[in-house]
């Protein structure tokens, strides 16, 4: 697995990052535990959670998987902040100084580390100014407690805000942005790519399966089957299911066919074909879907076959949107503006 920049900040991931989010919900402490030592020894040296993935047990499964394996050090480890921890607390969410700054601390313990390498911006926000937050996030890069800041699901014209506003106040910047991205949602492409590669910012995937819809575990005419992501019947869940979706799948399945590897397999390795992404997040449950996931790196396209790929699902195209909110509103102004 060969190493890449994470944007221009000169260190090196792995092309893959573990996702995390699954520890302490469907995969238990001890499964979660054994798929860390396992991906450190398959090369992955990037790690990434959330505090509010099930309210803070992945933090904390991590932390430990890193202490036992005493491997701290080698990796390169990120964290999430903004979705609300206590519900019955008002300030426990969003991007201001308050919250950033307690939940950093918080993720610092679970952890049992000293400093955080990539400490994110879980979503952006229209309600807290832009410098507010990165106020906050440039005196924990100051304290020592975090190495470097990123965000997450931001579009273009938010993050190019962002870098304006750390010139004008000569705040640390974010290094990493990590976006929504796969052969269902192709918005990134449009701008935040071109913005990413542009001012030398890192990009991290997550969903490159698109909630597990490109692993062509659901067909036209069946019923959903039971236990799987997409099998409640809610607004989320039922946008996949379009006869354009349907079209792509069967593409990633003929192409899977043909280079002897699965599906998830070539649709993560789609993603990772892009010049612009850095590190596509694979949310392993399981021992099995880390080691099917690692081939990904294995999987290579010829042009007739990213062509085949872009004709059931254009460039820039979205057949299901993943976040439709802030994050790719082509404009929602901010409550309040940094100036």
């Amino acid at each position: 697995m060969n190493n890449v920049a994470l944007g221009r900040t000169g260190i090196q991931v792995s092309p893959l990052c573990l996702g995390t989010m699954n520890f302490g919900g469907v995969t238990d402490e001890v499964t979660g535990k054994r798929i860390v030592a396992a991906a450190l020894e398959q090369g992955i040296n990037f790690i990434g959670t959330a505090n509010i993935y099930n309210q803070g047990r992945s933090e904390a499964i991590v932390g430990q998987a890193l202490k036992e394996t005493s491997q701290r050090s080698r990796v390169v480890l990120a964290t999430k902040v903004h979705i609300q921890m206590d519900a019955t607390d008002p300030n426990s969410s969003n991007n201001h100084r308050r919250h950033i700054i307690e939940q950093c601390h918080a993720s610092l313990q679970r952890l049992q580390t000293d400093y955080l390498d990539i400490f994110y911006i879980h979503r952006p926000s229209t309600q807290i100014p832009i410098d507010e937050t990165l106020r906050a996030l440039d005196d924990l890069v100051r304290a020592g407690d975090v190495r470097y800041i990123g965000s997450s699901d931001f579009a273009a014209w938010k993050l190019i805000e962002s870098l304006w506003v750390a010139k004008e106040y000569g705040l640390n910047r974010f290094v990493c942005e990590q976006s929504a991205y796969h052969l269902l949602d192709r918005r990134a492409e449009r701008e935040l790519f071109p913005m990413t590669q542009s001012y030398g910012m890192a990009v991290t995937v997550w969903s490159p399966l698109a909630g597990g819809f490109l692993t062509g575990k659901y067909t036209r005419d069946a019923e959903r089957p039971e236990g799987a992501r997409l099998s409640e019947v809610n607004d989320w869940a039922d946008r996949h299911f379009k006869p354009e979706a349907f079209d792509v799948t069967e593409v990633v399945l003929q192409l899977a066919k043909k280079k002897g590897y699965n599906p998830a397999q070539v649709a993560m390795a789609w993603c990772l074909h892009h010049e612009a992404v850095t590190s596509v997040v694979m949310g392993s449950k399981t021992m099995a879907q880390l080691k099917d996931g690692i081939q990904a790196c294995e999987v290579s396209f010829t042009e007739a076959e990213l062509r085949s790929l872009d004709g059931v699902s254009a460039p820039g195209r979205v057949i299901v949107p993943y976040y439709i909110d802030d994050a790719f509103a082509d404009f929602r102004p901010h409550r309040f503006s940094w100036i």
